[in-house]
């Protein structure tokens, strides 16, 4: 958590420059004169518009942003005018749910507007506004969604220089086999009994539960996965509501340093979000603080009935995932894997084709893709390798199959590399052990244990690009034996 790599800084300047963003969607609401429910309606639209858009290129990023108010402005609408009719409300706010995350099917922008869908229902809820509000929330947010939009494509281009990582397809499917299908259900199914439950614990503050049982759901995609995200928002939450305890509540609401520790909330969300959700969180619930500081309703007895919501609803989640068209972790983890060993097989191809002579031959797309491959392996991999995890060996094979991958990758990176060179030659023995990777691949995505044959030794090779070929085949020679049982039987999953 302390010491995760920053390739650039790019995750330092990213959290810098949503700062800067959030902080200055607040001020042109401030400066039109807006009331401050309004301002921090306006702050977390920016918020969320920084942190959901993630679409692979800057052109399909600006389109994103500019489709939010289309997402948000009839929720917003709508959640106002539901806000004094329970059932109906209640229902909305069960089919907005169920929307936005079906939405996850049409990738990182139907990803992104189900989440400002969501959010702008949610914050209507938090700020108990109602249909006179109306004009000035959304004046705030088209201000905020202006500021973001200004600070991310002109004022700091990050993305112009270094261009996102593109994010890996979902898993196919069809009807109740598509993930994002099947999880729409299981979030809804959870979000209702987290509902119902909240708003036995509170009428005011029941949204809590819906909010956790919905994000818990965020980028996950198996029972583990569900389980392991939901614990570690109650650690995050639990640790940040000692933090408010000894931060928010003593402040009393106070403007100036209340805003600038809000600041460093938001830059803790953004910098922390890809290395530890738990630490996320803790940002996160000491930002919900001060905001209820400044709204002047903060007391313990508030933050204490925020972690009884956020525990409902992560129960509520946990047990949608395991009663609702549950998915299991083995077969999560499974395809993540084939998928990225049939993704070392084409980049090693092209690699061989491009020292072969062939100019057509490219592996560079096909390391940046298993790199986002490895990483949703690692995703799904993480109940297995989690350390309240009791079952020892499945741990062990997990971590050994995690190391294997990323021994092949580091490989891939080496012949890529060897490849881009002009002066590089070709070896007559390239082929054979490209065919062997491949053979290899194949029993591993297709076949059983026993189609997997024993690498024989190799000898010490002086041509870069060899060495790195004979270095996958005794990674993937080594991955047989953590991959299946001596039966056949899977072992990494659950």
């Amino acid at each position: 958590m302390f010491v995760a790599p920053d390739p650039g800084r790019l995750r330092l300047r990213n959290a810098t420059r949503a700062v800067v963003g959030v902080a200055a969607a607040v001020a042109v609401s401030e400066l039109c004169g807006l009331p401050l429910t309004a301002s921090i309606t306006g702050g977390l639209a920016a918020l969320l518009a920084l942190f959901t858009v993630t679409d692979a290129t800057v052109r399909d990023q600006r389109i994103t942003t500019a489709l939010l108010p289309m997402a948000g402005f009839p929720v917003l609408a709508l959640a106002t005018t539901l806000h004094g009719i329970t059932p109906a409300r209640d229902a909305a706010f069960l089919a907005i749910v169920f929307c936005g995350v079906y939405a996850r099917r049409w990738g990182p922008r139907g990803h992104a507007l189900g989440i400002f869908a969501f959010m702008n229902f949610f914050i209507t809820q938090f700020l108990h506004a109602v249909p006179a509000q109306l004009p000035e929330l959304y004046t705030a947010v088209g201000l905020a969604l202006f500021a973001a939009g200004a600070t991310r494509f002109v004022f700091w281009p990050i993305e112009r220089h270094t261009p996102a990582a593109p994010v890996p397809p979902a898993l196919p499917g069809i009807g109740l086999a598509r993930p994002t299908t099947r999880q729409a259900f299981q979030a809804t199914a959870a979000s209702a009994l987290a509902l119902l439950v909240g708003q036995l614990l509170s009428e005011d503050r029941w949204y809590w539960a819906v909010g956790t049982a919905w994000w818990i759901f965020v980028n996950t995609a198996s029972r583990g996965e569900t389980l392991v995200r939901g614990f570690r928002r109650v650690f995050g939450t639990v640790i940040g509501i000692a933090v408010g305890l000894l931060v928010a509540i003593p402040l009393h609401g106070a403007p100036a340093p209340t805003a600038a520790l809000v600041a460093v909330c938001v830059f803790g969300i953004f910098y922390t979000a890809a290395v530890s959700y738990s630490w996320m969180m803790l940002a996160v619930t000491v930002m919900v603080s001060l905001l209820y500081g400044l709204l002047g309703v903060l007391d313990p007895s508030l933050l204490g009935l925020r972690l009884a919501e956020t525990g409902v609803g992560a129960l509520c989640a946990a047990l949608a995932v395991a009663l609702v068209l549950p998915v299991t972790t083995h077969a999560t983890n499974d395809a993540w894997i084939q998928r990225a060993l049939r993704c070392v097989h084409a980049a090693t191809a092209e690699a061989t084709a491009r020292l072969a002579g062939d100019p057509k031959g490219d592996p560079a797309p096909h390391a940046a893709e298993l790199e986002q491959l490895l990483g949703r392996v690692r995703l799904s991999v993480a109940p297995l390798v989690h350390p309240l995890n009791p079952m020892l060996g499945r741990k062990r094979r997990a971590r050994r199959v995690l190391a294997l991958l990323d021994d092949c990758a580091r490989e891939i990176r080496g012949l890529v590399a060897v490849a881009a060179d002009p002066e590089a030659s070709h070896d007559a023995r390239l082929a054979a052990a490209c065919w062997r990777v491949e053979t290899a691949v194949e029993a591993l995505t297709g076949g059983t244990r026993e189609d997997v044959t024993p690498l024989a030794p190799q000898p010490a090779a002086a041509e870069p690009a060899l060495a790195h070929l004979h270095g996958l085949e005794r990674a993937l020679a080594e991955l047989a034996t953590p991959l299946r049982a001596p039966s056949g039987s899977p072992v990494v999953g659950a």
